[in-house]
């Protein structure tokens, strides 16, 4: 209780807390203070990658903080390169830069998608389009960014220069760019907060296709689908396209703050120094961590999350109180007769920590989950969901 009690007196009230106190965990599993045990199927919001104490991120990260915990992005570091070697690699872009979350590595994308227009055209050619359900951020401009209108009010005045079309409308999509003097075309792969909403691959394609000729910079925010989640390294890498920018961060460093942002051959060299920059970005604790994370991210483990996403929409297919399962891999939302957020509480009293998007029920379990946790966790959501 003094947990709680404390919370209330001295943190902000921004968040609309469910009443768990975790006091520990392993992998898929955490206590709380009174020593009841809960299978984990939010990840910390699809940060935990390995689960809670992963032994080897916990030893990476205990090594490094021994060694040099920070020193300033005017030095060289090791694990900093180490982590960008690997995540070019495994993605064939060309360089990156390290900020702390989400909404920094979208700021960087949209600062870079705007020099690189007006280095190359000049001024006015600065407009983006995203979606329409997307969510790319709580700082002003990926508020702005974001197309949600729920978002768009008391923080006024936002910033100028975002459009948003329909998701999986080509033909918005064009008329969009027809109207306005665009830079960019930023997308999720999977809207995970505006729903869990798939992109269909086509979409991708043929938006690739025209940001490609008419030299629109594709951004990719893989800040939730990134880093294995939806059975490919990227989320965008199920289409087959290859875009500019891409972002991530949340499952990056298995449960550090860390944000990148991955540039491809066109925007490699846009931001020179003086034009961008972060104190803690790559900070070598949380590039340790995350090199420990995207090493063991391999083919083999990106099966693993698709077979166990399969399994989870097997096991809900035709279950009573459940509509329909949207996502990929281990990114999945259940669509539910009941409400949502009722669903999420009697799963907590069960023993079972879920989310939700929207009007669903969202799963984004660690990566690793042994099939009995995830069944047994996936037999109990169903048995609430399908009660009268």
């Amino acid at each position: 209780m003094s947990v709680v009690s404390n919370d209330k007196q001295y943190i902000a009230s921004t968040y609309a807390r469910s009443p768990l106190s975790v006091s520990e965990g392993n992998g898929s599993h955490l206590t709380d203070f009174d020593g009841k045990e809960y299978i984990d199927l939010s990840a910390g919001i699809a940060v935990n990658t390995f689960g809670v104490a992963d032994a080897e991120w916990v030893k990476a990260v205990s090594e490094q903080a021994q060694k040099l915990q920070h020193i300033s992005n005017l030095y060289y570091t090791k694990p900093q390169t180490d982590l960008a070697k690997l995540l070019c690699e495994k993605t064939g872009l060309c360089k990156v830069f390290f900020s702390n979350s989400g909404a920094e590595a979208n700021e960087c994308a949209i600062k870079t998608a705007r020099k690189y227009s007006f280095d190359k055209y000049g001024e006015g050619r600065y407009t983006i389009i995203t979606l329409k359900n997307s969510f790319h951020g709580r700082t002003i401009t990926t508020l702005s960014a974001t197309g949600q209108d729920t978002y768009h009010t008391i923080f006024n005045p936002f910033t100028e220069g975002f459009v948003y079309a329909e998701a999986n409308n080509i033909d918005d999509l064009k008329q969009k760019i027809e109207e306005n003097n665009c830079c960019a075309f930023m997308f999720e792969a999977i809207q995970g907060e505006g729903g869990v909403n798939v992109l269909c691959d086509e979409y991708l394609k043929e938006a690739a296709k025209i940001c490609e000729e008419k030299d629109i910079l594709l951004i990719a925010d893989e800040v939730q689908t990134g880093n294995g989640r939806t059975g490919k390294y990227f989320g965008y890498m199920h289409s087959g396209i290859t875009p500019d920018i891409v972002s991530t961060a949340k499952g990056l460093a298995g449960g550090l703050p860390m944000g990148a942002t991955l540039f491809g051959e066109k925007t490699k060299d846009v931001l020179v120094p003086g034009t961008h920059g972060s104190t803690f970005g790559g900070n070598p604790v949380c590039a340790a961590g995350a090199v420990s994370i995207v090493s063991r991210i391999d083919d083999a483990l990106l099966c693993e999350v698709t077979r166990k996403g399969e399994l989870v929409k097997e096991l809900l297919k035709d279950a009573k109180g459940v509509e329909s399962v949207s996502g990929r891999g281990l990114m999945l939302g259940i669509k539910t007769t009941r409400p949502a957020k009722d669903i999420v509480v009697e799963a907590l009293e069960k023993g079972v920590v879920v989310l939700t998007a929207k009007d669903k029920v969202r799963l984004l379990p660690p990566l690793n989950i042994a099939d009995e946790q995830l069944i047994k966790a996936i037999n109990i959501i169903k048995d609430i969901c399908g009660k009268e």
